[in-house]
């Protein structure tokens, strides 16, 4: 049981959260059946359960109470209680219809009852209190000197993000005070950028004695298309520009190699948010028919959790329904012969380990359906390149990992123009054409121009 509650709600901010808004649906329940019948009917009292289990179960599906969701912007957050709030209102709605019993509690009170006290609540307690919580992302200090030093007790101090470790510039010694591991020099920072994801790198060096190093390390973030901040130095920029005069509150200029759009970037998220939840509530038949299918056609688990790599290379579980058969993965290195793309990326068309009903959802992208709640959770896009497995990215050349400067989506410019007719560096190409030209209308073109190719299920296998 305590395992349990970890999963649902891990730290005790957290906690008291969950089983606050639990109490915030018995009360809303309470008050919507008293305006009802001016009395708590036994029918109401029989839904207490199917209620309550539908919050932990959407709650645990969205990842609602991660201390990482404190991070959410304030829209972003309102907007993933609202789909909660509605999901419960949506099973009360149905059972009224399908019982048809008198004493049921008025769903447009439970909703004008719930709505509010849940987003207060979020606001108040969760995002209030989580703020002091425990880090979130993972920072880089280029420089170990007096400047590293003083930027790691900076962010510490800040308290949402974490010095994942140092890099010493060439003639620098780790001093004994240093508050973090070094995990290499400058001339390791290719490798380290690889094998450990950071949100951002701090460059802790305003001399112009490691100027040379500076600029090919600011070279290899730019080509990673991780965002980076510098003291106040100039460099030669190729690509990366300024964040905003924001960025120099903590003494450094922030860089990315994305186009900082804020306003488009809240349309777009807002989007996922939007277009996911009602996807999700409108095709519910189809995904439960679905899974009736799996299930009684192959044994092993409904959903396949499989690991991607996500922004700036933090992994996520991404989810899709099960097509293939149970010891699928175990299968996969002895097909490796027959694998038909170039590049790191494995496909075939025949692939023997796909399942009868498996080949349907794969044709059609059915399969894919269950990555909405992904994009619900904030770890894919509507819109982005597909995201790759660990395996693949390890292969990557240094060029090549710029993709992975944007959220991962369900759909881009690969699905739309062939998808697996389509050479891997090709492939590579549009993906990094969609980054450096986005821009929140050409989503929507891609979006217009994917339903025809998932309907007629071009360039799938």
């Amino acid at each position: 049981m305590h395992s349990l509650f970890g999963r649902i709600a891990a730290g005790p901010v957290a906690r008291v959260s969950f089983l606050l808004d639990l109490l915030l649906v018995l009360i809303a329940l309470g008050g919507a059946s008293w305006v009802s019948s001016r009395t708590l009917e036994p029918m109401t009292l029989s839904l207490v359960l199917p209620a309550l289990l539908t919050w932990l179960i959407i709650a645990m599906a969205l990842r609602h109470y991660d201390p990482w969701a404190s991070e959410r912007g304030a829209f972003d957050d309102a907007a993933m209680t609202s789909v909660l709030v509605l999901a419960v209102t949506t099973v009360l709605a149905v059972s009224s219809l399908v019982f048809g019993v008198k004493g049921l509690p008025n769903v447009g009170v439970f909703l004008l009852i719930l709505w509010p006290l849940a987003v207060g609540m979020r606001f108040s307690v969760f995002r209030t209190f989580s703020a002091q919580s425990g880090p979130i992302d993972d920072v880089l200090i280029v420089g170990v000197g007096a400047l590293g030093r003083a930027t790691a007790d900076d962010i510490h101090g800040k308290g949402r993000m974490r010095v994942a470790g140092f890099v010493r510039f060439s003639g620098e010694t780790t001093p004994a005070q240093l508050k973090g591991k070094v995990v290499g020099t400058t001339d390791d920072l290719d490798g380290v950028l690889r094998t450990l994801p950071v949100a951002e790198v701090y460059f802790a060096n305003t001399g112009l004695a490691n100027a040379p190093e500076m600029q090919k390390a600011i070279k290899t973030c730019e080509s990673f298309g991780v965002p980076f901040a510098l003291p106040a130095s100039m460099f030669r920029l190729d690509r990366a520009s300024p964040m905003g005069s924001h960025g120099v509150k903590d003494g450094y200029l922030h860089y990315q190699t994305v186009a900082s759009r804020p306003v488009a970037m809240a349309f777009k998220r807002a989007f996922d948010i939007v277009s996911s939840g009602v996807a999700l509530w409108v095709l519910a038949p189809l995904l439960l028919v679905v899974a009736v299918l799996i299930k009684a056609t192959s044994r092993g688990p409904l959903l396949f959790r499989q690991v991607r790599v996500g922004l700036h290379g933090r992994p996520f579980r991404m989810l899709k329904f099960r097509t293939m058969v149970e010891n699928a993965e175990a299968l996969k290195a002895g097909l490796s012969a027959k694998n038909e793309m170039d590049g790191p990326v494995f496909k075939m068309k025949s692939d023997p380990r796909i399942t009868r009903v498996g080949k349907f959802l794969r044709k059609f992208s059915i399969d894919e359906l269950p990555q909405l709640i992904n994009v619900l959770r904030g770890d894919m896009s509507v819109v982005g390149p597909r995201p790759p497995v660990p395996q693949e990215v390890a292969k990557y050349q240094t060029w090549q990992r710029r993709r992975l400067s944007v959220r991962p989506g369900l759909t881009c410019i690969w699905q739309v123009s062939g998808r697996n007719e389509i050479s891997f560096e090709q492939w590579m190409y549009m993906d990094l054409q969609y980054i450096d030209t986005w821009s929140f209308t050409k989503d929507i073109g891609l979006i217009l121009k994917t339903f025809p190719v998932v309907f007629t299920g071009r360039g799938a296998s």
